[in-house]
């Protein structure tokens, strides 16, 4: 960890505290440190059964913990739940009977748990970096869902504070565990697709009712009693500058993905899905050096008075550029289904990843297509040349993809990373190459602008950063 960043650590400490909030080593997501040493934690062994805590226990965080159990199960006892949490009392008793392990309300009594090793955060997008940050703190792994953090501050400050406690962070997106990628970073490398100019890919769907309208527990709210009550300030976080204060909202409870305050909709629910694996791919991850993005609430305008029943566009593009010379084109719209092909375009060559789905979708092969030039004789000519013709042809190759379980995948590799204190499949610095591209589109959306990004200072500026 540079000194830059063990001061920005301390500085941002001392403006939190000047608000009148008092931050302990166990509550704090930026606590200073007196080393730069790692946090305590156990050392696991290769026979070691890794505990692991699940904090946010809705659809996903859910599915997640279920996820981490049966593969405990199914791989010699590799790993178990041992405690969750969640603000909701309901979501927090039907997880714990479920593991049959003690619930919390508050997640730092889930980080004082002395037996866990891991935890998997899966909350709403805002609390995601305070959470993975005061788990790291406390010598914790984290398995950190997508989008990874909310804002670009937060995934420098996480970045800083992987480096600092030496912890293993893997980013949830299990898309970047499935075989295409791996595929197509080697057919890249081996010279497939000549020099990369551009990537493309779509994420679309056509829901009824609108996207993130998800149930409402009418009864739920932070008066009732019971399995009805949910912890509403802890779920703002507003005493931790995480979202404004404001009464309580089950439209924003259970469908917070609406809302921009705890998350950017399409742009980190389902963008990240493509924009990581594809740094993946690359020969290194990359930040963008210039993003736009545009779109709109085109069709969920369902409240009385005509106004929109969320703050998210229901339709969104984002256009990146990078300094290699390569742009990334994404589309999507939550109210039409038919995606658009997801390929990575080169000189030579082209990946075709997914014909007729979504970007990400495990498929059984990728298809590699030549650039050709047809002569008038008949004759097609590669464009990459007669080298280029004698390696790869001039016909569409098709590259076998293994159709593993790309979830089962990823755990795998979070858990044999904490064992080897190797680097994830999606650590946190590719991860935050993912974030920023996402963040930067959705400030452009809102503010109307082309931004760029100054990779040395991690800020958005209006004008073209000087290299």
């Amino acid at each position: 960890m540079s000194n830059n960043d063990s001061l920005d650590r301390r500085d941002f400490l001392k403006s939190v505290s000047a608000t009148g909030i008092t931050l302990g080593a166990a509550n704090s997501a930026f606590a200073a440190k007196s080393s730069s040493k790692a946090s305590g934690g156990r050392v696991i062994g290769a026979n070691d059964r890794i505990n692991i805590g699940v904090i946010g226990c809705g659809g996903r965080g859910f599915y997640d913990g279920q996820a981490f159990a049966q593969f405990g199960q199914k791989n010699n006892n590799a790993c178990q739940v041992v405690a969750v949490c969640d603000v909701y009392e309901k979501r927090k008793r039907l997880a714990a009977e479920h593991h049959k392990v003690k619930g919390y309300l508050d997640y730092r009594e889930l980080l004082n748990q002395s037996d866990v090793d891991a935890v998997v955060v899966a909350t709403p997008d805002h609390w995601h970096g305070k959470m993975a940050m005061d788990a790291m703190d406390q010598g914790k792994d984290v398995y950190l869902e997508k989008p990874m953090v909310h804002t670009n501050e937060e995934a420098r400050q996480l970045v800083a504070t992987v480096k600092e406690t030496k912890r293993i962070l893997q980013v949830g997106s299990q898309t970047t565990s499935a075989d295409i990628w791996a595929k197509a970073k080697k057919a890249i490398a081996d010279g497939m697709i000549g020099q990369m100019i551009e990537s493309q890919g779509s994420y679309h769907r056509n829901s009824t009712e609108g996207e993130w309208n998800w149930p409402i527990d009418e009864k739920a709210g932070p008066e009732a009693k019971g399995d009805d009550f949910i912890d509403w300030n802890m779920w703002l976080g507003s005493q931790y500058k995480l979202a404004p204060k404001r009464a309580f909202d089950a439209d924003r409870f259970f469908r917070f993905r609406k809302y921009w305050d705890y998350s950017l909709g399409i742009a980190s629910d389902l963008f990240y899905h493509v924009i990581a694996p594809l740094n993946i791919c690359w020969d290194e991850p990359q930040f963008p050096t210039k993003v736009m993005a545009t779109g709109g609430i085109y069709v969920f305008k369902k409240l009385p008075d005509g106004k929109p029943d969320r703050e998210v566009p229901d339709t969104f593009h984002l256009l990146a550029e990078y300094a290699k010379g390569h742009s990334l084109v994404l589309s999507s719209s939550m109210a039409n289904d038919t995606h658009i092909p997801g390929m990575i375009r080169g000189h030579e060559g082209t990946i075709i990843m997914v014909e007729h789905g979504q970007f990400e979708r495990n498929v059984p092969y990728i298809t590699v297509k030549p650039q050709v030039r047809g002569g008038r004789n008949g004759a097609v000519t590669a464009i990459g040349g007669e080298a280029y013709a004698t390696k790869f042809g001039t016909k569409d190759i098709q590259i076998p993809v293994d159709q593993k379980d790309m979830m089962a995948a990823h755990i795998e590799n979070f858990l044999a990373c904490m064992r080897s204190r190797e680097k994830p499949h999606l650590d946190v610095e590719t991860g935050a190459k993912a974030v920023v591209v996402i963040n930067l589109a959705a400030q452009s959306y809102r503010e109307g602008k082309t931004l760029y990004w100054d990779a040395q200072h991690w800020k958005a500026s209006d004008k073209p950063v000087k290299a």
